[in-house]
């Protein structure tokens, strides 16, 4: 199992970025897909899931700023991220899910500057 996530980087604040999560070895469409993210001295937090059955779910704090979207003829999940805070700085990680099955990509670092 292969989570390849990508499009972390360096953005001013209010600015955009989009991040991607490729997935292989797993039958991508039965699994709730997740970003997560990990600020530096702070605990792993979930931002966004789309579920397999087709609802999303945020965390508060990126609620109407973040979309989470899946293409799942793609093994693919998204996060579109706008308006970006710096307290958004933190490594996501892209996270797959079914049933107790929890797999887990690399993360990509997001770096927001006030």
């Amino acid at each position: 199992v292969q989570l390849q996530a990508s499009g972390g980087g360096l953005v001013q604040a209010g600015g955009s970025l989009r991040l991607s999560c490729a997935a292989s070895g797993i039958s991508f469409s039965l699994y709730a897909m997740g970003w997560y993210r990990q600020a530096p001295g702070k605990q792993r937090e979930l931002v966004a899931v789309f579920t397999s059955g087709g609802s999303t779910n945020y965390a508060d704090s990126v609620k109407g700023r973040f979309t989470i979207s899946r293409d799942n003829a793609k093994n693919t999940v998204y996060l579109q991220m706008n308006n970006l805070k710096p307290e958004d700085t933190a490594v996501y990680y892209c996270n797959a899910q079914f049933h107790s099955l929890h797999y887990w990509g690399q993360g990509t670092l997001v770096t927001v500057s006030s």
